[in-house]
């Protein structure tokens, strides 16, 4: 009979298609190459022999020929979608007859892909981003699951949404802006096979967007054997400002004064977010605690048109030190004392 598949597998003749499975199961995972990298060779050849055991025993037909012809019967085999069978006398030349699969594929049908982390036998999971800045944006990655093959009935799941942050400045989430992402994923090729794909995603940042806001690209993460591909979910987050600090749809300035300004007046010279210079001058006396508020000159609204939170001014009064005796009687003959 030439090769032995039964023994290859370690199943007996009448066993059942579970039987092979779990048998092809244990076997694989134990003498996949990536989990025998110092023995690689002798995994890859013993490797090759579990598929191949497997594709015959798990196919009727294939079983029930090499049943009665041994392996030399499965090389007369017609060509797929032929009919007949030209049983022979095991001379044929396999020219159109059986040629076993790739073992990696039988593998990704049980696994999705390498399930040991090494990611030597196909494309990983692992996506990667590149900002319109030109710098790496970020990473992804998870452990992948085990699903069944289309054949045993099994509907494709949709793994959870990848997640990654979008840093924005305060400037962008004040007027907006376009932002292009440069991402790279695995996807089906046509022969079935995984390949790298690289694609330019446009995020139009809306004025007002706050931290947190999320923006979806549909099936845009890396497509594995047997699952749909993962929505792609970029999240909205904010870098700190030098002079600004939001609070919802407020901006809030803390400024420092001198006791003298707190007192006789001041005015109070700012850069806006979209680069205007607003002068604001202060009358009132200022006091521990007090705030300003400029009505308009906070955040835009989202869903307002037109609407905008207020800018908050917070004083911190600046006290001197030291005071002459003259500052000291002319301090007390204005206030009063």
């Amino acid at each position: 009979m030439g090769v032995d598949y039964y023994n290859i597998l370690k199943v007996n003749r009448n066993d059942t298609d579970d039987d092979l499975k779990k048998a092809y199961r244990r076997l694989a995972m134990k003498w996949h190459p990536d989990k025998n990298r110092t023995d690689k060779k002798e995994a890859e050849a013993k490797f090759k022999q579990i598929s191949e055991a497997y594709e015959v025993l798990s196919d009727p037909q294939k079983r029930q020929i090499y049943d009665q012809y041994g392996e030399e019967g499965l090389k007369d085999m017609p060509p797929p979608g032929s009919c007949g069978f030209p049983f022979g006398n095991g001379s044929g030349s396999g020219s159109n007859g059986f040629n076993p699969r790739n073992a990696e594929d039988i593998f990704a049908e049980f696994f999705g892909s390498s399930p040991f982390g090494f990611g030597s036998s196909g494309p990983g999971r692992s996506m990667r981003f590149q900002s319109d800045g030109g710098g790496t944006f970020g990473g992804f990655g998870g452990t992948d699951k085990i699903f069944r093959s289309h054949s045993e009935g099994v509907i494709p799941k949709k793994p959870l949404a990848v997640e990654s942050k979008l840093p924005c400045s305060l400037e962008e989430l004040y007027s907006g802006s376009t932002r292009k992402m440069k991402i790279s994923r695995t996807v089906a090729g046509a022969n079935g096979r995984q390949v790298l794909e690289t694609e330019i995603l446009t995020i139009d940042v809306k004025p007002g967007w706050k931290k947190g806001t999320k923006i979806t690209f549909p099936d845009k993460g890396n497509e594995q054997p047997n699952q749909l591909p993962a929505d792609l979910v970029f999240v909205i987050d904010e870098k700190p400002h030098d002079v600004y600090k939001r609070d919802g749809n407020d901006l809030i300035v803390n400024q420092s004064v001198s006791l003298a300004e707190a007192l006789s007046g001041t005015t109070i010279n700012l850069t806006t977010l979209d680069g205007r210079s607003l002068s604001i001058p202060v009358t009132d006396i200022v006091s521990p605690g007090y705030e300003l508020v400029v009505s308009k000159e906070g955040m835009p609204i989202v869903k307002e048109p037109g609407g905008r939170g207020d800018l908050r001014i917070k004083f911190d009064i600046k006290f001197p030190t030291r005071l002459t005796p003259e500052q000291r009687a002319g301090l007390k003959r204005a206030l009063g004392g």
